[in-house]
């Protein structure tokens, strides 16, 4: 019987080749070859027996042998390929025969009838995520029905005669009746399938009775409970994240007095000093200024120096070694792998707990360090991970990988948008970068998630000013139709970088595979933070943490800023209104230019080896900090050169003396977003 039904599935996958490749005619001929065996092998075998002793009336048994025994002439002779009815209805039909096989199989080996406390087959074992490879019971999921082993033969309210007995039955597995195994696809037709009977058998039980009906309205409305609780966890771990990533990020330069877990703004927002000195509160100490008494000095910048490098070293370290130890997938932004798990790819442990946990806090540690890396991609990561935990509340996502992998999609949506405060903007990354299946209903739900991490986050209010990410921008001036020729040279800069990088990465990643630096991560990570820290310690734009970098280029400077980068020689008599004109450059102005070439500079080279690394890594902030230092230069340069030399044609008929005509920050952000889409080709 096992090789008259092992046959039957080969040609199974015949037929489902010929739906996919072949023509209609072939397709059609093949299907009704295998129906007419079906009926042969299968029901003829004692599967009629079976029915008749332990089927339920209402069976889909009945019908589904007069379905399969029916002559082939009686079928329709013109296939339509795109027309799948006819073939998930017998494979509906195939499922509950097997079921039947492997219940007749149980009965002639002796087993009680009725010791599975599962309603489901094969689908009880379909896992996304686990703690590790080893698919031992230390799994990050929850022991399934017939995932039950030594220690485990009571798990959920019932069990076997022994784990013996259990083990016995399981090595001599029924053909097709299996499990999902790691790094194997799923059967798309077969969950739609079963979740399509799951949900005809509660609609018809809601007629029966009251309880049954509020059963019905419950599961229908779990989908959208489940987004909520999505887009709660996902945004309070996002606020969670970004809190202590500043927090630490300022630790590397001191403490604050009034207590140590402000950060150095929030330590000096009670101060009483001006405006301008607002950075030089009396409650922050630097390190030096708490071990030797004062900050002046060759001996005490040189000791603020060492505290950096080694604040940076212990915070990667740390991310190193719990990554390698606990979460080998925690590394890496993570992206790339919930696509792949979104197509329908098993990938255990990726999306489980332990990786949740060691994720958050290594992503924590990873910014800290002053690598060239960013939160905001592996935080999709950590979305995925919150919905696919919270799936193990619900038993329609918990047992049906298709239905997870909706779930799945919305949250990557909430991922971006608490990344970047876009909720819109997350629904569209994942609708075209990562789902493969995204039906109308993911759509809304999608939105629903995002919405609610993007209000729980801006609640939270990680960085003071009531904005979901920090670079918040606004500008009141239009930019003019000639300013499209540097926006051109910006783009033409964005895919020159984004070539150049992703040609060198790949280039030292295989370096980096083929050779004896892969046989040593935490080293290579140590390496890498010793020489960003040493060459961004005296830059004051490479000391500060990226998503800093990026807000003050993106800056549209005012009366009261104090930056170098706003230092110009400022004529009062020529204001207008609350915009202030095109001015010359003052002395803050060079020294900031020559201070964020070099930074891009190091920017450019040291990205390249840092993504990578055994650590949680995004490209997106790197990408962007790239490109805003890019455009800030070359915003100032134009603005300038419309200041010296108004009386050019290019400038005589819209930027007349006096006037707000040039808007550097503007240059900033278009550098920045030409820089993120090429350079993220291979990050996405």
């Amino acid at each position: 019987m096992a090789e008259e039904l092992s046959e039957l599935l080969r040609e199974f996958d015949e037929v489902m080749e010929d739906f996919e490749r072949g023509p209609a005619s072939q397709y059609q001929q093949h299907l009704q070859e295998l129906k007419r065996k079906a009926g042969q092998n299968v029901y003829d075998s004692g599967i009629d027996e079976l029915e008749s002793a332990s089927t339920s009336p209402g069976s889909s048994l009945n019908s589904s042998e007069e379905h399969l025994n029916t002559p082939a002439d009686t079928y329709p002779t013109k296939a339509k390929l795109g027309d799948t009815q006819e073939l998930e209805e017998f494979i509906a039909d195939l499922d509950k025969a097997l079921e039947g096989l492997e219940a007749l199989a149980m009965d002639q080996k002796g087993y009680r009838r009725g010791s599975f406390q599962s309603a489901t087959s094969d689908e009880d074992m379909l896992e996304v995520a686990g703690a590790s490879l080893d698919f031992s019971m230390t799994d990050d999921d929850p022991p399934l029905d017939r995932e039950m082993g030594a220690g485990f033969s009571s798990y959920n309210g019932g069990g076997m005669n022994g784990t013996s007995t259990m083990m016995d039955f399981l090595e001599e597995p029924l053909p097709g009746v299996g499990t999902y195994e790691d790094f194997n696809t799923i059967d798309w037709v077969r969950e739609k399938s079963r979740d399509r009977d799951r949900h005809r058998e509660i609609t018809n039980r809601s007629k029966e009775s009251t309880w049954a009906l509020l059963h019905s309205v419950s599961d229908a409305f779990s989908g959208w409970l489940l987004m909520l609780l999505i887009g709660l966890l996902a945004g309070s771990l996002a606020g969670l994240i970004d809190i202590s990533a500043h927090w630490m990020t300022d630790l590397k330069e001191g403490v604050c007095l009034a207590g140590f877990w402000f950060n150095h703004e929030h330590c000096c927002w009670k101060s009483n000093t001006t405006f301008t000195d607002r950075d030089k509160c009396p409650e922050w100490k630097s390190w030096s200024q708490l071990i030797l008494g004062h900050g002046e000095g060759a001996f005490a910048y040189i000791l603020n120096y060492f505290m950096y490098v080694i604040w940076a070293l212990m915070f990667s370290l740390l991310a190193v070694l719990l990554v390698k130890g606990f979460a080998p997938y925690a590394c890496g932004s993570g992206i790339p792998e919930i696509k792949t798990i979104l197509s329908g790819f098993i990938i255990r442990g990726y999306l489980g707990k332990w990786t949740l946990v060691i994720k958050t806090i290594t992503l924590v540690l990873a910014v800290s360090s002053g690598l060239s890396l960013g939160k905001e991609g592996p935080l999709v990561h950590v979305a995925c991970c919150c919905g696919n935990i919270l799936c193990h509340l619900f038993t329609k996502y918990r047992k049906n990988e298709a239905k997870r992998r909706e779930v799945l999609s919305a949250a990557a949506a909430a991922g971006v948008s608490v990344a970047f405060g876009a909720p819109i903007g997350g629904v569209l990354f994942s609708l075209e970068e990562v789902s493969y299946y995204f039906p109308l209903k993911t759509l809304w739900r999608s939105f629903f998630a995002a919405l609610v991490a993007a209000f729980t986050l801006r609640s939270i209010n990680p960085f003071g000013n009531s904005r979901l990410v920090l670079f918040y921008v606004e500008f009141h001036m239009p930019w003019h139709l000639l300013e499209l020729v540097p926006f051109i040279l910006l783009g033409i800069f964005g895919g020159l970088w984004g070539a150049f990088f992703i040609r060198s990465n790949i280039a030292w990643c295989r370096r980096r595979k083929t050779t004896r630096l892969g046989k040593y991560p935490v080293l290579e990570v140590l390496v890498v933070t010793a020489i960003t820290a040493i060459l961004a310690f005296p830059n004051e734009y490479t000391r500060m943490s990226t998503s800093e970098l990026i807000s003050e280029l993106f800056n549209d400077c005012g009366i009261l800023d104090s930056s170098k980068l706003c230092e110009y020689v400022n004529d009062f008599n020529s204001t207008k209104g609350d915009d202030l004109p095109d001015r010359a450059a003052g002395p803050g102005v060079y020294t900031a230019m020559w201070q964020l070439a070099l930074a891009l500079i190091m920017k450019v080279f040291i990205t390249i080896f840092t993504f990578g690394m055994k650590v949680p890594s995004g490209l997106f902030i790197p990408s962007m900090a790239v490109g805003a230092i890019a455009g800030r230069l070359l915003g100032v340069a134009v603005e300038q050169l419309a200041f010296y030399h108004h009386d050019w044609a290019i400038f005589s008929g819209w930027c007349s003396p006096g006037a707000d005509c040039i808007t550097p920050g503007l240059y900033a952000m278009v550098g920045a977003a030409a820089c993120l889409v090429p350079s993220c080709v291979e990050y996405v």
